[in-house]
């Protein structure tokens, strides 16, 4: 159940709203579904928010309109609806014409070219209106969890933690990749998920070499390392896990990266804390992994933002230089509490297997609380 109030939702205006101030933004048309969920609640697939200094006009069509009145209207302070007709874009238009709003923010992410064109068309006879192109606006507020959703993350990490132990206690030699994959879908969804945050990830043996490879027919066999990496969405917020399993007694080299790969991810858990930045936490798991000789195994970032969305904000890889005239694509984020990432570094050795350990951890004052917290040790199944 929700652990949203009215009073957070609040907060989360008033902290939006001041980034529009900042933009010199008389509205901001929010149309990333995440991000509309985030401002009202709203659990539906389609709808059109905008936030104004005073109002929270939402729009959306009779699929939602019981359910809005009932679940998101009551909640959220300012709330405004609006039922489409005969179009979103076109009820849109309409909203922003009748508004007398000034400069009008949307995200430029989330809007195609085509779209965009369509809407200012709409809008060129409006005197004085002038679309503006934002980013982050809601994003840069979704980075530092509340209290609401750190609640959420501990019962989704918790929950994680019994479905991966179900999983690892099933698992055995014989059975196919796929066969693993759909037990651990069904343990998800029997287990109090609303479903997968992203498609499982079982790969044995060689596959095992392959970061994101598929599920497929080889059957697991003596002497395989098994990644097993799989996520829940509960109360809209994702949770992420990797686990490897031996089949068999590990080989030395087996031993050797699975050793390396756990060492990696404790160094990485011991550098996270209030004030270092993302790209310290990726250089204590990458140096870890450069001593031990599998730096160049090491084909990935060492973790990823969570929230509504599986990836989110921050990256924690290495820092790198924008690129003139690109948005950045990486920001090199000092850690604050209530920030949530995983930390997962991997290595991978085409032809014989890899390893990879995954956890989901939230910052607090001194360090980092563990959200996921399944054995580490390396089983042999």
């Amino acid at each position: 159940m929700s652990n949203l109030t009215a009073a957070l939702l609040s907060d989360r205006h008033t902290r939006v709203r001041r980034a529009l101030g900042d933009g010199r933004l008389d509205a901001l048309v929010v149309t990333h579904v995440p991000n509309i969920r985030y401002l009202t609640g709203f659990t539906g697939s389609t709808a059109i928010v905008v936030l104004t200094p005073r109002e929270v006009v939402f729009i959306t069509d009779g699929r939602y309109v019981t359910s809005v009145r009932e679940a998101v209207e009551p909640m959220c302070p300012g709330f405004r609806l609006v039922v489409v007709d005969p179009t979103y874009d076109a009820t849109l238009g309409r909203i922003l014409i009748d508004g007398g709003w000034g400069r009008i923010g949307f995200e430029s992410a989330y809007v195609s070219f085509g779209r965009y064109q369509g809407l200012a068309s709409a809008l060129s006879g409006a005197e004085g209106l002038e679309l503006v192109p934002v980013s982050r606006a809601v994003e840069a507020e979704r980075l530092r969890k509340d209290t609401s959703e750190l609640a959420s993350f501990r019962s989704a990490g918790a929950l994680l933690d019994g479905v991966a132990e179900g999983v690892l206690a099933a698992i055995r030699p014989g059975l196919t990749e796929r066969q693993v994959a759909a037990d651990i879908d069904f343990r998800l969804k029997t287990g109090g998920f609303e479903g997968n945050s992203f498609e499982t990830i079982v790969a044995s043996g060689p596959n095992s070499a392959l970061p994101h490879a598929r599920p497929g027919v080889r059957p697991l066999a003596p002497g395989d390392l098994v990644v097993l990496d799989f996520g829940g969405i509960y109360d809209g917020y994702c949770v992420d896990l990797t686990r490897t399993v031996c089949v068999g007694n590990p080989a030395p080299e087996a031993q050797r990266l699975y050793e390396a790969v756990a060492e990696a991810q404790c160094a990485a858990l011991a550098a996270a804390r209030p004030g270092i930045r993302v790209s310290d936490v990726d250089r204590a798991a990458r140096s870890v992994l450069d001593r031990r000789g599998y730096g160049a195994a090491f084909s990935h970032a060492t973790g990823h933002g969570l929230g509504l969305e599986i990836h989110e904000e921050p990256r924690v890889g290495p820092a790198r230089a924008d690129v003139p005239g690109v948005a950045p694509v990486a920001r090199d984020e000092a850690l604050e509490p209530g920030i949530v990432f995983t930390i997962e570094p991997g290595a991978y050795v085409a032809g014989f297997g890899g390893v990879r350990i995954e956890d989901d951890v939230a910052v607090v004052d001194g360090g980092v609380e563990l959200l996921t917290n399944v054995s580490r040790k390396l089983l042999v199944v």
